[in-house]
């Protein structure tokens, strides 16, 4: 792959849950995480075959969306970002974190994810 080429989501991504494995995990129906998708507290996206949108697996940790992920979603929704941009921002390593910003969000380091977030609209 040239640099100039975009790594596929799943390149991106390494593991996702459908709606209703996602539901499985929270405790709630397919119909339930559409709503929390639709609330932007986590995105779900079609990737490679897909035929359904699924949810990166982590975006969820001990049966709960990470903690800071639907604040950080909306600081890259108000920079500009879609909901596929969002997600590749998120699993990008970071050297100034270390590693991806869901790491860093996983490891409850989400003010600076988020102070990373916001500088990206200005």
């Amino acid at each position: 792959m040239s640099e100039t080429e975009t790594p596929t989501l799943d390149a991106v991504v390494p593991a996702w849950l459908s709606l209703r494995e996602t539901g499985e995990q929270l405790g709630l129906s397919p119909n339930q995480v559409r709503q929390l998708v639709r609330e932007g507290q986590l995105v779900a996206l079609r990737h490679g075959d897909t035929r359904e949108p699924e949810v990166p697996a982590d975006f969820l940790d001990a049966g709960q969306p990470v903690k800071g992920l639907a604040g950080t979603l909306t600081v890259l929704g108000d920079a500009g970002f879609d909901d596929e941009a969002k997600v590749r921002w998120l699993f990008t390593e970071d050297d100034s974190l270390p590693g991806s910003p869901v790491i860093a969000l996983r490891e409850n380091r989400g003010r600076e994810v988020r102070r990373r977030a916001q500088a990206l609209g200005f």
